[in-house]
């Protein structure tokens, strides 16, 4: 990306750009032999870390409190794929709804590309599920039990001893337990918290799906949290990548102001730093990154934007007398020109587009009704000639009810003038639920244009007309009168 090889080039200055740019080679967590590197940052302190936990715990909040709160009695979130169930803030969805999900669905992927294209990865260092559950959770327990980085790799170095024993078997149990508690909530996402209570008050014999189902999960969580980490942000997700082709000069990302730090060099009170940059390349922006990179050779792929090199930064600024802000939220453009340009014409593109999206999500889903009809003429049934002059077509009806409420149906033909016998009972939705019948519709040959004529039914509810439905109706030949 021209940002990166930009920022290298002005920025490091020991060595040539090809000796610089050796750092692409491989990722920081690989060694030559391709073995696994394991990392062990350093536990991170700061302005921006204290805001981070802030949000960590009120999103983490909203996760577990979610699917026990309650909107008119129905949960907040629902998305139970095995059913075809889904409910969002109380609203019933069906797969009759696709087009809703779909088109909700690539405005926030044209939200998240916006968002990356003006301030980049910072979903994933502030709001992302793995990032708030390694870093906020199960990394603080990491260093409660075992201490920080150096007492960590002692740790893993020492011959098993009781203690070691005791204290990477207290952490693997903690992370397993809250694992299981993790894939249990996602679980009630899926069937339901009241489901959910169900199953875990019950023997595992019981429910052996929901069960292996939690297992399944907790295994697969505690997989992820315990051993594969930022592997996860590095290799598996496409959002690193992703975020290579919308950033630009003008985007604003962490960034290491190498106007200011360079030509980098040790600290010494004894020692003058006329001629060297504010860097004193004490390494500490690399000892708290999750990930493992050094920030000051440009953007990277790796980078979660967590700002934990801001806060290690700002604090060895503090230290020797100069002014914070080595390492920051900045842009390409901000640092070597001064300059900030948030409105670009790439943003004001995707902004005119996310409108557009957003403006036609409300309208359908303010035209959306509360019904899902569907009339059709019953398969391999013929017309039937009545000796009154009237010609009959026998139709199955289905109709998904999207309330909570049991609602009794009646059916009207609009157009052409005739009859409507509904087969058995009057027709009552169950709430949620679908509804299936058959009608008889009696048409007087003379009302019809031609074999095949449209006829135009309304679905009416308490005498309001929820839907108007369009369809067939077949009757003998004009030609034959």
């Amino acid at each position: 990306m021209e940002m990166v090889k930009t920022k290298t080039e002005a920025g490091p200055s020991n060595g040539n750009l090809e000796s610089s740019e050796s750092f692409r080679d491989s990722i920081a967590t690989v060694d030559k032999k391709g073995r696994r590197i394991w990392i062990y940052p350093k536990k991170p302190s700061g302005n921006f870390h204290r805001a981070r936990l802030v949000v960590s715990w009120i999103l983490l909040a909203i996760l577990f409190v979610g699917p026990f709160v309650r909107i008119n009695g129905q949960p907040a979130l629902l998305l139970n794929f095995l059913e075809r169930k889904f409910i969002i803030f109380g609203l019933a969805f069906w797969p009759q709804d696709f087009h809703l999900f779909v088109l909700a669905t690539i405005a926030f992927v044209l939200f998240i590309v916006l968002f990356t294209a003006v301030f980049g990865r910072v979903w994933c260092g502030w709001a992302c599920p793995q990032t708030v559950f390694m870093e906020m959770v199960f990394r603080k327990i990491e260093y409660f039990i075992e201490g920080d980085a150096r007492k960590q790799r002692e740790l893993d170095k020492a011959p098993w001893t009781a203690e070691k024993f005791f204290k990477k078997g207290t952490k693997h149990l903690l992370f397993f337990g809250i694992s299981f508690l993790i894939g249990n909530i996602f679980l009630a996402y899926v069937i339901g918290s009241d489901e959910l209570l169900r199953i875990v008050t019950q023997p595992p014999w019981a429910h052996w799906a929901g069960f292996l189902s939690v297992l399944f999960f907790s295994l697969l969580f505690y997989f992820d949290f315990a051993w594969f980490r930022e592997q996860t942000c590095v290799l598996v997700c496409p959002y690193g990548r992703f975020q290579s082709v919308l950033l630009d000069r003008n985007s604003i990302v962490i960034s290491y102001d190498f106007v200011r730090g360079e030509p980098r060099g040790k600290f010494s009170k004894r020692r003058s730093r006329e001629n060297l940059g504010d860097c004193i390349d004490c390494r500490l922006c690399v000892d708290v990154c999750p990930t493992g990179i050094d920030i000051r050779n440009g953007t990277q792929l790796e980078c979660i934007n967590c700002t934990a090199c801001i806060d290690a930064c700002n604090h060895v600024m503090d230290k020797i007398g100069k002014p914070r802000g080595l390492i920051r939220f900045s842009s390409y453009a901000g640092i070597v020109e001064g300059r900030k340009k948030l409105l670009t014409p790439r943003v004001l593109g995707y902004s005119a587009l996310l409108v557009i999206l957003t403006v036609a999500l409300v309208v359908l889903m303010a035209r959306r009704s509360d019904i899902e009809a569907t009339i059709l003429r019953a398969p391999g049934q013929l017309y039937q000639e009545q000796p009154n002059g009237t010609v009959t077509n026998l139709y199955t009806v289905k109709i998904v009810n999207k309330t909570f409420s049991e609602m009794p149906v009646q059916f009207r033909l609009v157009r052409p003038a005739g009859k409507i016998t509904l087969v058995g009972k009057e027709m009552v939705l169950p709430p949620d639920g679908l509804a299936e019948s058959a009608m008889f519709v009696e048409i007087p040959k003379t009302n019809l244009v031609s074999e095949n004529t449209t006829v135009i039914i309304e679905v009416v509810a308490n005498g309001k007309v929820l839907q108007t439905v369009k369809t067939r109706f077949v009757g003998p030949s004009k030609r034959g009168d």
